[in-house]
């Protein structure tokens, strides 16, 4: 069997395994809508850590990771393991922020709703969905092209077969059935990355002989004074957590959770195992700089060109396809879950399952373009770039507003819009060329820190000024634990009736 024709045979039957794990997880018991949507105290600490990871650990850590390892070197692969890891500490004091205030919550847009009114929920809404939707597209195009690259399969084959074996679990067992994928892919990952790190580095003679060239050609790559390394892990870090933090995935797992204690210990436990993952898949950009490859593919480039055995090569394979299940089937269950308060209030007299059914029904609309877009082969940089902006924009606002009673919705809405305005001024185009004559144009850095210290000063001054007009109008946090309610909470809907 030639190594082609091996690849998709590996590929059918990872696919296959990782979809037949899910339906079996999802037949075990009837689900309800709020099942479906959350799995609410139903996670242990190993579980949950297991699915944080795995959920945020997609095909790009083998993509973004190695490509900034090998451009900006050691100083910006820090930053981007600080700018992903970051994330999971916040979530492990804000995730018990929410649940204490929102005990019956769902979603991050269902608390701007609540806290902040209509304007500022429309805004969250769009980035939150622009934001997921660009993400899910970003891991079906990795993936499409990884094993086009190793097996010659169209993109587009490869993009149908994966989002419609992700459809199979993820409309009949939601987010439970997710949660337990994730578990079996976190034990796939984990081992897999720290083999093909290993394998890399024999391969080259050892870590000495694999940086040596690196030494030569461009030796500021392996010093954290690294200038420009700095300054992209700098940008780095302020994109993602910002973006992190309208990752609807991130909340459902704070309600999945059993308890605090139990969202405490693992996001912080995922903090903890995030840091090395991505420092890991970063050097081997570095190691791919043996042969000069410093592109997004330099990872797989680096594989190829040590001619390994051909086993490698399919543990690579099953590596991606983990990475990618694990991600796609989160992101399709939390995009469908942030509309869920919307079809409530759209269909107040429809029963909990008739909601699930338009909720399953969304979950194959969201997909379909994702898969249309994969088969395009798009880079998509540009675009999670620029849904990191608008989520640098709102982020002050929408958790400030967790800690002040003071802040209103017109000030939420305000401060974020003049700060994504603020950020757009210094947004490059998409050749990354400046689009306009002010100093800073078309910095990355400047972009991302701006709509920061916008949204900060705006709120905070317009809170002062609030206070010395003697506008004293505090919101009352009772109405977050009062006016929320559990979906269709003690209705089980049968599996078989569900569709």
């Amino acid at each position: 069997m030639t190594l082609s024709a091996t690849a998709v045979a590996v590929t059918l039957i990872t696919v296959a395994s990782f979809t037949l794990i899910g339906l079996l997880q999802a037949s075990r018991h009837a689900i309800s809508l709020e099942d479906y949507m959350v799995s609410r105290n139903s996670v242990g600490t190993p579980m949950a850590l297991a699915t944080i990871v795995a959920s945020a650990m997609g095909a790009w850590i083998l993509f973004s990771p190695p490509e900034v390892g090998a451009t900006s070197g050691i100083a910006g692969i820090v930053g981007y393991c600080i700018g992903q890891a970051t994330p999971a500490a916040l979530f492990a004091f804000m995730g018990t922020r929410m649940r204490f205030l929102m005990p019956r919550g769902h979603s991050l847009n269902e608390y701007v709703l609540h806290r902040f009114g209509n304007a500022m929920y429309r805004l969250t809404l769009g980035i939150v969905v622009f934001y997921m939707f660009v993400y899910l597209a970003a891991e079906l195009t990795a993936i499409a092209k990884a094993v086009e690259l190793m097996a010659g399969v169209p993109l587009w084959l490869t993009a149908l077969l994966v989002m419609a074996a992700v459809f199979a679990y993820t409309l009949v067992g939601g987010l439970a059935a997710t949660i337990f994928t994730d578990a079996i892919q976190f034990a796939v990952i984990v081992p897999l990355l720290l083999l093909s790190f290993g394998i890399a580095v024999f391969a080259l003679g050892g870590w000495g002989n694999a940086i040596a060239p690196v030494t030569q050609s461009a030796p500021e790559l392996l010093t954290l004074s690294n200038g420009p390394g700095i300054k992209f892990g700098a940008t780095l870090v302020i994109a993602v957590i910002a973006a992190e933090m309208f990752n609807q995935t991130n909340w459902q797992r704070i309600y999945a959770c059993k308890t605090d204690t139990v969202v405490r210990r693992s996001f912080l436990g995922s903090f903890l195992v995030i840091l090395p993952m991505l420092l890991i898949a970063g050097l081997l950009g570095i190691l791919a700089m043996n042969f000069g490859f410093n592109d997004d593919r330099a990872f797989f480039s680096l594989i190829q060109a040590l001619a390994l055995p051909g086993w490698v090569s399919m543990a690579v394979l099953v590596l991606v396809l983990a990475l990618v299940m694990s991600s796609l089937d989160s992101l399709l269950n939390g995009i469908a879950s942030v509309f869920t308060t919307d079809l409530l209030r759209i269909f107040p007299n429809r029963s909990s399952r008739g909601i699930l059914r338009i909720t399953r029904l969304l979950t194959v609309v969201v997909g379909i373009p994702a898969i249309a877009i994969a088969a395009k082969g798009y880079n998509v940089l540009y675009l999670f770039l620029l849904a990191d902006l608008v989520c640098a924009g709102a982020l002050f606002p929408v958790l400030f507003g967790l800690y002040s009673r003071r802040l209103t919705g017109t000030m939420a809405f305000w401060s974020a819009v003049a700060a994504i305005a603020t950020g757009a001024l210094f947004f490059p185009r998409p050749d990354f060329s400046p689009w306009n004559g002010l100093p800073f144009a078309g910095d990355l850095l400047v972009s991302f820190a701006a709509p920061i210290v916008v949204s900060t000063l705006v709120c905070l001054v317009w809170i002062q000024f609030n206070a010395q007009g003697g506008k004293t109008e505090a919101f009352d946090f009772g109405i977050l634990s009062r006016d929320i309610r559990a979906y269709g909470e003690g209705e089980k809907v049968p599996q078989q009736g569900a569709g």
